[in-house]
């Protein structure tokens, strides 16, 4: 049987008939599990994929990768034993640093994806070919994650914000009811680990969800400075009664017509450079000559007579 065959004829068997499951245990282990809910970027462009499959997405992650996700229940890596941010480098957490399925780490917003609820309760289903027991630690990327770049370990918070360990398997797959986290919005990676401990192998995922966007927050945050605008605009408009006033007081200094009364003579008494103007400046010129005439008028009294 070829092996694209067999890895079809056993995920159809995971998903329907669970009671071949002690018979596949007591034979060779050549396959194992992974998320198909919320879907798993290899279980959607998987050969079991569907339409899923037939993504963009999908089509660039099998050109890079250069050969199908047929295996899509085999992505492990051996005697990790818990140290997974030591054995898997950043930007490659997706395909747990393993060549075969390098093409799952291209930074794409566009892949298969599932709608998530913030904080609500989810039911994940992780199809297993071959039961297990251990450990799954489930992270959610912190709020901002950018998609358009490769995922890291500081995408992912150090703890998990879910652990289930040695659950139930039925009908072909475990299911692990979590709660998600309530502050999360737009693009995210639901990151899953299981570490075994009936064998040294640990399996890596990458499920990309979707949450609403909080549309509601940013129009609260424009609020304000919609308020701030009108306040704005109407504070250059006002004006106050001395500024009305200046142009006169300008004129006043400067001498002009404008700044003085009707009927006033505007012949220079004293010249260009005299200082003095205005009305003032006759009332001084005739008392000055008045002092000079009853001056003269004088002396010229005293000198008659001593005549």
């Amino acid at each position: 049987m070829p092996r694209t065959t067999a890895y079809r004829a056993a995920f159809a068997a995971a998903l329907v008939t669970p009671v071949l499951l002690p018979l596949w245990a007591a034979g060779p282990a050549r396959a194992h599990g992974a998320p198909t809910d919320p879907v798993s970027r290899v279980v959607a462009c998987s050969p079991e994929g569907g339409e899923r499959a037939g993504t963009a997405a999908c089509r660039a992650a099998l050109a890079a990768n250069g050969a199908p996700f047929t295996a899509w229940d085999n992505l492990r890596v051996a005697n990790v034993g818990g140290r997974d941010r030591e054995v898997v480098p950043d930007g490659k957490l997706c395909s747990g640093g393993l060549p075969a399925y390098r093409g799952l780490d291209l930074a794409r917003a566009d892949w298969p994806s599932t709608r998530m609820t913030p904080g609500a309760s989810l039911t994940m289903r992780y199809v297993s070919t071959i039961p297990h027991t251990g450990t799954f630690r489930m992270y959610l990327t912190k709020p901002g994650y950018d998609p358009s770049g490769p995922l890291s370990w500081s995408d992912l918070p150090e703890k998990p914000f879910a652990t289930v360990t040695d659950p139930a398997l039925t009908d072909g797959a475990y299911r692990l009811r979590v709660t998600l986290p309530s502050d999360r919005s737009g693009r995210h990676v639901l990151y899953t680990v299981w570490q075994n401990s009936s064998t040294p192998d640990t399996y890596y995922s990458c499920s990309d969800v979707v949450f609403p966007e909080a549309k509601r927050e940013q129009r609260s945050q424009e609020k304000p400075a919609r308020k701030t605008e009108p306040e704005q605009k109407t504070q250059p408009e006002k004006k106050e009664g001395p500024e009305k006033e200046e142009p006169v007081a300008s004129a006043a200094v400067s001498g002009s017509p404008a700044a003085r009364p009707r009927g006033d003579d505007e012949t220079p008494l004293a010249g260009p450079s005299a200082p003095a103007s205005g009305p003032s400046a006759p009332v001084l010129a005739g008392g000055a000559a008045a002092v000079l005439l009853l001056t003269g008028g004088a002396a010229l009294a005293v000198r008659l007579r001593r005549r």
